[in-house]
C-alpha cells in the first residue's frame, strides 16, 4: 500500500512537473548565426557528409573565410556606428558654442537686434555703374533705398545699424532719418545695373543663433533669429 502511494505521489509529481514545464513561456530564439552556432553546423555537416563523396577541404575553408568576413563586417559596422554617434555628439557640442553669436546665410530677411548691426554681402559678376540696397520692414513697407553708385566686380559688403549704411568699409553720406529704425525683421533687396538692365542679386545676411538642434538624420540645424531653421552646411561665414 505504501509503495503504491509513493508511486502515485511520484507520478503526480511528474505530471505536475511536466505541466509546469509545458506552461513555461518559450525562450525567444535569436535569428542571428553566431560563431559557435556556425562551427556546430559545420561539424555536423562534416559528420554527416557522404563518405563516398566527402566535401573538399577547400569548401570548408571557403565557408570559414566567408563567415569571418561577414563577422568582421558586422563588427566594423558596429564600431562605425559608435564612432558616428560620438562624432555627431561632438559636432553638436561644438555647434552649441555658436548660440548667441552671429553667422551669415543666403537669405534676404533677417532680424535687427537692439544695438545690433546687420551685415550683408553680394557677389558681383562684373563691374556696375549703378547699385542700390532697398530695405523693407516686416509689413512690406519700403523704409529706405540706399544708392551705392559704382561698384567693382567681386564681393560687395555692407553693414547697417538701422540708420547708417557702410559699404566696403566706407561710411555713406546717407541715413534712414534722424533716429535709427526700431529693432525688428527687415528684408533687403540689392539691385545692380548689368548690361543696361537692372538685376536683383542674391544676398547673404547676418543673423544671431538662438539655438542648435540635432536632427534625426544627424544634421545640425541652427535656429536663426528672423531667418528660421538653417542647416549648418549652408552657413557662409561665422561672424
Amino acid at each position: 500500500m505504501t509503495t503504491q502511494v509513493s508511486n502515485d505521489g511520484n507520478a503526480a509529481a511528474n505530471i505536475l512537473s511536466n505541466f509546469s514545464i509545458s506552461n513555461k513561456e518559450p525562450e525567444k530564439k535569436s535569428n542571428e548565426l553566431g560563431q559557435s552556432a556556425f562551427l556546430e553546423l559545420m561539424i555536423t555537416q562534416m559528420n554527416n557528409q557522404d563518405p563516398l563523396n566527402p566535401q573538399e577541404n577547400t569548401d570548408f575553408i571557403a565557408q570559414l573565410a566567408q563567415f569571418s568576413s561577414v563577422e568582421g563586417l558586422e563588427r566594423l559596422n558596429s564600431q562605425f556606428e559608435s564612432f558616428s554617434g560620438s562624432f555627431m555628439s561632438n559636432q553638436a557640442l561644438q555647434a552649441s558654442s555658436l548660440v548667441g553669436r552671429s553667422v551669415s546665410v543666403p537669405t534676404d530677411t533677417t532680424m535687427l537686434t537692439p544695438g545690433g548691426i546687420v551685415a550683408g554681402s553680394v557677389q558681383l559678376e562684373q563691374t556696375t555703374s549703378k547699385m542700390s540696397v532697398s530695405i523693407y520692414d516686416d509689413a512690406g513697407s519700403l523704409v529706405g533705398s540706399v544708392p551705392l553708385g559704382l561698384q567693382e566686380e567681386g564681393e560687395v559688403v555692407f553693414r547697417w545699424d538701422g540708420q547708417f549704411m557702410e559699404v566696403n568699409g566706407e561710411l555713406l553720406d546717407w541715413s534712414a532719418g534722424e533716429e535709427p529704425l526700431p529693432p525688428g525683421e527687415y528684408r533687403f533687396e540689392v539691385n545692380a545695373l548689368i548690361d543696361g538692365q537692372s538685376e536683383q542679386l542674391d544676398t547673404s545676411l547676418s543673423a544671431n543663433v538662438n539655438s542648435v538642434t540635432l536632427g534625426n538624420n544627424g544634421e545640425i540645424i541652427l535656429n536663426l533669429a528672423g531667418v528660421g531653421a538653417v542647416n549648418i552646411g549652408d552657413i557662409t561665414q561665422f561672424n
